[in-house]
This record gives structure tokens, sequence and C-alpha cells, in this order.
């Protein structure tokens, strides 16, 4: 038996919400030592969950009449809608009767919420966005991938140090290789910011800093921890994510083109499984939101069930290991860091 863990659930956070969500959720309790707390309009949350045999016993569901769309401007909406289906999430986590949120909800506004509710953790500057991306050998953890858009060199050096330690306490990846995407491997590559965050990481104690990463390398495993500001973290999540499906695409068509590469994809079609699965934003399901002092999963906004089932299992994870507590241990906090 494992700790026993209680999420709270954004149920009408995505584009999908409430029935991808609540599925996810009922498959989720596979794990026993789950327990979820729905929130959303309680009429809306209930009618799909009657669909589904589950264990009554481990979900609740909290009313939360109020939605926040996927197009608000995020601290309008957190300030005006208290009784929204993720502020209301955010607040319980805040309270301790839940260990972490997951939401596939208005991304800015869970960071915003996050940061306000939930709270940083002492001496983090900014919380970050951090995001598997699959390589040749499993996955390059990106962070910041769309938190921070301006950041600051500071911000960059925390960015390294969470992300050394996510990878080093989850991963169980001893003295992670951590490098700064930039436009040249060469040091004196790149801009002010990738300058000067270069000339911190290598003085900074405590990180694997193997120097700058062109952006092509990353899916060739040569670090584990690629660390940038979010605006590039994000330029390169999306052209990820959009080349893979446009690749995935391409195969099939060329697959289908004839006779005899139609038998070929027949005999290959376990591998053509395994490739497609690897880069399946589904199978991870989330993203942690990192420097806060509780668990913050952010999920695609597409999310299916797959995703959101994913995404819970992440939190639960995390939420077991005690990231945050981790990150708070080891990542250098000082009274003396600004606020």
């Amino acid at each position: 038996m494992g700790e026993k863990i209680t999420l709270a659930i954004d149920a009408m956070g995505g584009d999908h919400a409430p029935f991808e969500v609540v599925k996810g959720c009922v498959q989720a309790l596979e794990n026993k030592d789950l327990s979820l707390k729905l929130y959303g309009p309680l009429e809306a949350v209930n009618a799909e969950l009657a669909k589904y045999d589950y264990d009554k016993a481990r979900i609740e569901v909290i009313d939360a009449p109020e939605i926040i769309a996927m197009d608000e401007t995020p601290t309008t909406a957190i300030r005006s809608k208290k009784n929204s289906s993720m502020v209301m999430g955010m607040n319980a986590v805040k309270r301790g009767e839940a260990d972490a949120i997951v939401s596939a909800g208005n991304s800015g506004a869970l960071l915003t919420g996050s940061t306000l509710i939930i709270g940083r953790i002492k001496g983090i500057e900014r919380p970050a966005l951090g995001t598997p991306l699959p390589n040749a050998k499993g996955f390059t953890f990106l962070i910041d991938s769309g938190a921070n858009m301006d950041s600051k060199p500071s911000y960059l050096v925390q960015y390294a140090r969470m992300g050394s330690i996510y990878m080093e306490k989850v991963q169980n990846i001893p003295n992670p290789k951590v490098a700064l995407i930039n436009v040249g491997a060469e040091k004196e590559k790149g801009n002010s910011l990738t300058k000067e965050v270069y000339e911190l990481l290598e003085k900074e104690e405590g990180i694997n800093f193997i120097g700058n990463i062109e952006a092509r390398n990353i899916p060739y495993n040569e670090c584990h921890v690629a660390v940038c500001d979010a605006f590039v973290g994000n330029v390169v999540l999306k052209y990820t994510e959009g080349l893979a499906g446009a690749l995935m695409s391409m195969i099939k068509e060329e697959l289908m083109s004839s006779t005899m590469s139609k038998i070929g994809a027949v005999l290959a079609k376990g591998a053509f499984k395994n490739l497609k699965k690897s880069f399946d934003y589904a199978e991870v399901g989330g993203a942690p939101f990192l420097g806060l002092k509780k668990i913050v999963i952010k999920a695609h906004g597409s999310s299916d069930y797959r995703a959101i089932k994913g995404a819970i299992n992440q939190a639960y994870i995390f939420a077991s290991l005690k990231l945050s507590e981790e990150i708070e241990k080891y990542c250098g906090i000082k009274d003396d860091v600004a606020e």
C-alpha cells in the first residue's frame, strides 16, 4: 500500500470538460491509495459521474458554479470568480484539504491563481512550467516551457536547480546533466540573457552544467534538463508537438501509398505504435508548475480522459514524493533572496 493522497480536480478545465475530465478521474481510481475532490457545477459533474460504476467513497463533488474560460484575462478571472472550479480547487490545496491540484484549464489563470493562493516557495522568484520532451532514450525536462515570457538571469538559474531536483527525485537520475538552450554551443553565443546565465550556471554549485545546447540536439538525449525562458521554451514545445503530428501523418500516408508499403506497415505495426506512443502527450498527462508550496499540474487544454488520468497519476507521484518540499530543501533557499 502506498501513501494516501487526495487531489483537487478542476472538473471544468479544458476543451472537453466535464465529460473527459470525469472519465479520467474514474479511471484513475485504479490507484487504491487515491481520493479525488471534483470542483464544478454540481448538476453537470454528477450527471457525468452517473454514467460510471465507481467507489463513491473516494470521489467527492464540491459545487463550484463559476467557470474560468480559456480566453479570460488571468488576474481578472482569479479575482472575480471566487466560486470557480479552479479557484475553489486551489483554495482546497491551500487549506490542506487536498495534496495537489490538476487542471486542464486556462494556463495563465492557473499560474496566477497558484502564485496568489497557494504561494511560492520562499526564495523562488518565479514558478516555472516543466515539460518532458521525448528524446531518443526517454525524455528531456524542458523548463521553463510556458510560465515566464520575460525572465531575469536569476530565474533561469533557479529553473536549473528545480529541474535538477525533479530529475533526481522523480526520475532517479543522479547528477543530471543541465544545458542552456542557445543558438550555438559556444560560450560566447546568444543574447545578453543567455550570456549572463551561462556565467552564473558555470559558478553554480550542485548543478551539473554542461554548457549550451542547440534545440536540434535536444532529441538526442544530450542533456537531462534543458533551461530557457518561457518564450523560447514554448516555441520549442509547440514546434515539437506540431512536428511529431506532421511526421506521423506523413509516415501513415507513405505507408498507405502502395501494396508493398501496406504489407511493410502491417509487419512494422508494433514499432510504429510504440513510436507514436512516445510522442503522445496523453502518456505523460501533465506538466508541473515548480517553485510553488504545493503541487500544481497543468494538463493540456485538449486533454482526453487518458491525458487526465496521466496528469492525476503525475500529481499522485509528485505529492507522494513531496516534490515541493524537496525543491524547498535543496534549491538553496535563503532569506536574502528577493521575493
